[in-house]
């Protein structure tokens, strides 16, 4: 009989603990629409997960990104420290809406702010969404609930 392993033990402690398993299968993804187009965005819930954001990474999947959901709705502001690709950025309201697009430099500390206060904001490669006409003051579905404090 074969020794399980560390992730099927993980999976069965959050099982019976009835914790959510994220953390042993790899970042959750959750899938965004906007306008026809589907966006897989890697989630940033936690304060660690937000610091971390796409530090480090090189690349990113033509409609892939990350999606940061903050715990309140404030003027949010993002940075590219240690994050060698360049990125776009769109804020969004607590109802889905885009506030503002900001254009944002590999491994600038420039910081980039939401317009008005934001509950979210959705990474993706430089350009994305002028590429996809996208705009401020569209609708993205499929964000995913927060935590009322």
């Amino acid at each position: 009989m074969k020794s399980p392993t560390s992730l099927t033990i993980a999976l069965l402690l959050c099982s019976a603990l009835s914790l959510p398993c994220a953390q042993a299968s790899g970042p959750r993804v959750q899938e965004l629409t906007l306008g026809k187009t589907h966006v897989q965005a890697e989630l940033a819930v936690s304060f660690q997960q937000r610091e971390i954001g796409l530090m480090n990474r090189h690349s990113l999947a033509e409609n892939s990104g990350m999606l940061f959901v903050f715990d309140v709705e404030s003027s949010h502001c993002m940075w590219m420290k240690d994050t060698p690709l360049s990125l776009s950025v769109a804020f969004v309201s607590e109802e889905g809406f885009i506030l503002n697009i900001e254009e944002m430099t590999a491994l600038s500390e420039d910081s980039h702010c939401a317009a008005t206060p934001a509950r979210y904001a959705l990474e993706m490669n430089k350009g994305w969404f002028a590429r996809h006409h996208i705009v401020a003051g569209q609708h993205i579905a499929g964000l995913p609930p927060f935590a009322h404090h």
